[in-house]
């Protein structure tokens, strides 16, 4: 019998690509499915909402910038170093839905085999929804999409980490950066996440972590006028329409929670089987388009043209 005493896990929030406090100084328990004392969580506060967006703003010019290529191979990175923690994310994701291990390392592998799906549209998405368009005149005429700015993303509740890197890696493999609102009642992998994007190549900023009371940090995200986008699938039906009603203030694109089935009426951010083709919605629900006319002028009277 082990007479050492238990190192305990104090978790922080991801913000800058740094682990600040919350600025309130505030923690709440996290407890597994079974009622069981995990740890504390940050409980963040709308001042740290607001750090996480000056943050994710600073970083958008570098990332939205990079070639789209690189920002494949940063994702990349991001499957390679959780693929090296899987034990640890397997027995956190087992905690957190309260699965038996084998179904929750199908999770994890899940979610490491979804980064690298996105890090590799990441350099194809321009190809599907841009390109050359046919019009009435001597031109050019040439649509490219462009990431949209800062995008809010709440995440799914009850899917604590597949359906995380689900609504978050869509965001960034298309150049936007991100500032996610963890799932309340299960925070810990995404915390834990925190860590592995910091040694994985994405650079500070891009995406911000924070934790606590979904509706009291979504708040000022929906109403913040540096916000562009928001992604209100882990927001209940209530919230989702007060946060839209927000968010219509500065014209902020907004992603609601779809239907999954029709029939069923479950939603994305409540029943959704995450498991499945996610397909290229999520990568388009954040561009935006710009389209190029270029005159293509005429070489005589042959009427030829180049």
């Amino acid at each position: 019998m082990s007479d050492r005493l238990t190192v305990l896990k104090t978790y922080k929030l991801y913000v800058g690509g740094k682990f600040p406090r919350s600025e309130s100084g505030r923690v709440y328990e996290v407890t597994d499915a079974k009622g069981k004392w995990l740890a504390n969580a940050p409980l963040a506060s709308r001042k740290d909402a607001r750090d996480a967006v000056v943050a994710a703003r600073k970083a958008f010019g570098g990332w939205s910038g990079a070639t789209a290529y690189n920002r494949g191979q940063v994702l990349y990175r991001i499957a390679e170093m959780l693929e090296g923690r899987r034990d640890q994310f397997v027995r956190e994701v087992a905690d957190a839905e309260g699965l038996s291990k084998s179904k929750a390392a199908a999770v994890v592998d899940a979610a490491i085999d979804r980064w690298v799906w996105y890090a590799g549209w990441t350099d194809k998405i321009g190809q599907v929804v841009g390109g050359a368009n046919p019009v009435a005149g001597p031109y050019f005429n040439l649509s490219a999409p462009e990431p949209t700015g800062v995008v809010a993303v709440l995440a799914p509740r009850e899917s604590s980490f597949l359906g995380l890197v689900s609504v978050l890696a869509p965001v960034i493999a298309t150049g936007n950066t991100a500032v996610v609102v963890a799932s309340e009642t299960a925070p810990l992998p995404a915390l834990s996440l925190g860590e592995v994007l910091a040694t994985s190549d994405v650079p500070g900023g891009v995406v911000n972590i924070l934790t606590g009371k979904t509706a009291e940090i979504a708040a000022p995200l929906a109403a913040h006028q540096d916000v562009n986008a928001i992604d209100l699938t882990g927001a209940d039906a209530d919230l989702a329409r007060d946060l839209e009603i927000a968010a219509a203030d500065n014209l902020k694109r907004v992603l609601r929670p779809q239907p999954v089935d029709a029939a069923a009426g479950t939603e994305a951010g409540a029943d959704a089987d995450w498991t499945a083709d996610p397909g290229t919605r999520r990568l388009t629900a954040f561009l935006e388009t710009k389209t190029v006319w270029h005159p293509t002028g005429s070489l005589g009277a042959s009427g030829s043209a180049y």
